[in-house]
């Protein structure tokens, strides 16, 4: 296979997880009516453990375009892939098909599988048994700035 815009991505090191926790409140916030402040926290959490459970099977990659707003996905927005989940069907993955990457939902239909985008300006990609078709990760969290 040639080079891909993946080349450079490696399993986040170990080092790189740190034990820094933050408080964690108990209570929920309200993004509708606002409700009376609890000093409640339950406990700490620790944020890299949360996101990157399994540092060995996870890489970063930036999204490029809009086919996922739908499902909240942007353009420019971080993705912590992870690459050992199994059973992606409905999924969010990174793929490829017949050499090209994208980033869309695997779903199963009667007939084929199909890579479906969240934007309906896009339209469905159906994937036949001649396609060369590699699932190189599961999407687990998106971080984007507001």
């Amino acid at each position: 296979m040639n080079a891909t815009p993946f080349e450079f991505i490696h399993p986040v090191p170990p080092s790189i997880i740190r034990d820094t926790e933050c408080p964690l409140f108990e209570s929920m916030v309200s993004a509708g009516f606002p409700s009376p402040a609890q000093d409640y926290y339950d406990g700490y959490l620790n944020l890299h453990q949360y996101l990157i459970p399994d540092p060995n099977n996870v890489f970063f990659v930036r999204a490029n375009g809009d086919s996922m707003i739908g499902a909240g996905i942007f353009d420019q927005d971080l993705l912590i892939v992870d690459r050992s989940k199994k059973k992606p069907n409905g999924k969010v993955v990174i793929a490829s098909l017949n050499g090209e990457f994208t980033l869309k939902r695997l779903v199963q239909t009667r007939e084929c599988f199909e890579l479906q985008p969240e934007n309906p300006d896009y339209p469905s990609i159906p994937i036949s048994v001649d396609d060369d078709f590699q699932i190189w990760g599961v999407v687990r969290h998106v971080i984007h700035k507001l």
